[in-house]
């Protein structure tokens, strides 16, 4: 994990738990008749469902949002790091563990901002991952894509570590396979050893694995990299497992070992990129119009488990909507600490489609996943320290403000709780 003890809230350590019975969730349309002003930003592994099971607070928190009907009174996005499904069975599932149903519209996983890199949809791209990994490119526009097998298979000399794998003749040369001009990373793979070799061998060769290696070309080709999340919560007793982030932290060794040059990304999309929640937005008052609600969307309140990529992401982007509310230079994006700016505003779409009415993203933590606040508040000298380590991704910077929550709760249906207490919501 990447903190242990606790983290202080914006305004004071803020820790909710259950003293007694909770009252009835809440029925009927908006509050006082008041369209809402607030949407929220739900995590699902470790805050609504941990492997496939729902998490019992879940169901809770979403008879509070829902009205008599099933109808969601409130904008709600499910903003997840997951990416080896398509949107619509991720959509399924939750309908199914939630109780009510879910829209595909709802749902944000790590690569669906990708829809909005255009300049890359007509070129032919190098996609990896695991699960609908073709269909899932397609879907968000790509019009070329090769998959890792496929390439595995066109080129069968490059796959050399499962001798199980390797040729017992020596092929014949191919031809006819495209010149691969950019790298997708969708996501882990199963075979890590397979997907980190292949797509080493098309960076040095320039989309051409093929080919006889030459001069080792730099920059490379580009490479869109989607989750960063370096572990994540599922049903084992362990802690945490490995997620794409580690992946990527392997790729990137391997490729400066090699080369002696750092792996460069076009964009890193997925949670706690800026990209990932400005679409959230974007979605959220998508969804406000549709329901006819009037009133703008004026807060967000983003629930997750992981300090490193949803408390992150959401302080991030507070302080996005902060410095864009400012009148400041390229939207406040220079001041913030991703290292790499070309994965900014600049050449997606929707500059002109979200307004800047949002004001803020308030981050809350529940402990139902990755984080775990201790049984008792620490004491003055163990008062919400944070550990050296740095789960984060090696193109964020590591400021100790992004990772304290604005508020820390044991569950969502606290956190919601928490939120309709704020914004005076029955």
């Amino acid at each position: 994990m990447a903190l242990r003890g606790c983290l202080r809230a914006g305004r004071g350590l803020l820790l909710l738990r259950a003293a007694g019975p909770r009252g009835p969730p809440a029925r009927g349309g908006c509050a006082g008749g008041r369209p809402p002003a607030f949407g929220f930003l739900f995590d699902v592994d470790g805050v609504l469902v941990r492997g496939s099971q729902a998490v019992p607070a879940a169901r809770q928190a979403f008879r509070r949002l829902a009205d008599g009907s099933g109808r969601l009174r409130v904008p709600v996005v499910f903003l997840t790091n997951a990416g080896n499904c398509l949107r619509a069975a991720k959509a399924r599932e939750l309908s199914q563990a939630l109780g009510l149903q879910v829209s595909p519209e709802q749902v944000i996983l790590s690569h669906s901002p990708l829809r909005l890199f255009s300049q890359f949809h007509q070129k032919c791209m190098l996609v990896a991952g695991q699960g609908p990994v073709e269909e899932n490119a397609q879907n968000l526009g790509f019009k070329h894509v090769v998959t890792i097998e496929a390439l595995r298979k066109a080129y069968p000399l490059l796959d050399m570590v499962d001798q199980s794998r390797r040729p017992k003749e020596l092929p014949p040369p191919t031809t006819g396979f495209p010149t691969i001009e950019g790298v997708i990373l969708f996501g882990e793979p199963v075979r890590w050893e397979t997907s980190l070799q292949l797509i080493i061998d098309v960076l040095l060769s320039n989309g051409n694995p093929g080919a006889e290696l030459q001069d080792i070309p730099y920059p490379h080709l580009p490479v869109l990299a989607c989750n960063m999340d370096l572990l994540w919560m599922a049903e084992a007793q362990m802690p945490s497992r490995f997620g794409h982030g580690t992946f990527l932290l392997c790729l990137e060794n391997i490729y400066k070992k090699v080369t002696g040059q750092e792996l460069k990304y076009e964009a890193l999309i997925g949670k706690p990129s800026t990209v990932t929640y400005r679409y959230a937005e974007y979605l959220i008052k998508q969804q406000a119009e549709k329901q006819g609600w009037k009133s703008p969307i004026r807060r967000l309140y983003a629930v997750g488990d992981n300090p490193m990529s949803d408390i992150y992401g959401a302080n991030l982007y507070n302080n996005y909507l902060k410095s864009a509310h400012q009148n400041q230079v390229r939207a406040g994006v220079k001041r913030s600490p991703q290292a790499s700016s070309r994965q900014t505003e600049d050449h997606l779409e929707l500059k002109e489609d979200c307004n800047n009415s949002v004001e803020s993203c308030e981050s809350i933590l529940v402990c139902t996943g990755v984080y775990r606040h201790s049984a008792d508040v620490p004491s003055k000298t163990e008062e919400c320290t944070t550990e050296t380590v740095f789960h984060g991704h090696r193109d964020f910077c590591f400021d100790p403000s992004l990772v304290e929550a604005s508020y820390i709760v044991q569950d969502v249906n606290d956190a919601v709780q928490l939120a309709f207490k704020k914004e005076n919501w029955s």
